[in-house]
């Protein structure tokens, strides 16, 4: 399959799947919510949570086994300075108030404002991260 059409279908997927849970459950996509809602969970709201997060690791357990080539390459950090960045995101995502699935994908396609301004920052947060790491030759 063409290494562009991959990243094509998984977008479709993903709209699919937001726009799904927002039209037959009236919930909003945010990886960040759900996966909260999974660890501390509210009576009633538990069961599709744990589905939508295991339909993740299940997916992508199936995407590694079918095209490995998608999950080849070597993460820039490891050990402690891996968990310290991850500690930082999920920071990000609180003070943010969300992530870029809840924002980005769900949030600017019903043309929140509190959305796209999140979703600019996330981006321009990211250019700025990518090129101070590139100046300090920590990143190819």
């Amino acid at each position: 399959m063409s290494s562009l059409l991959l990243p094509l279908i998984g977008g479709v997927l993903i709209g699919l799947a937001s726009a799904g849970l927002l039209v037959l459950h009236g919930r909003i996509a945010g990886i960040t919510g759900i996966a909260a809602g999974v660890l501390a969970p509210v009576r009633g709201d538990w069961g599709w949570r744990a589905s939508f997060v295991a339909g993740l690791l299940v997916v992508g357990a199936l995407g590694a086994f079918w095209v490995p080539e998608s999950f080849a390459g070597e993460a820039p950090l490891q050990g402690p300075s891996l968990i310290a960045a991850g500690l930082i995101v999920g920071v990000g995502t609180r003070v943010g108030n969300g992530c870029t699935s809840g924002h980005g994908v769900c949030g600017v396609g019903r043309l929140s404002p509190r959305s796209t301004v999140a979703t600019m920052v996330f981006i321009a947060t990211g250019m700025a991260t990518v090129s101070g790491l590139r100046l300090l030759g920590m990143m190819p």
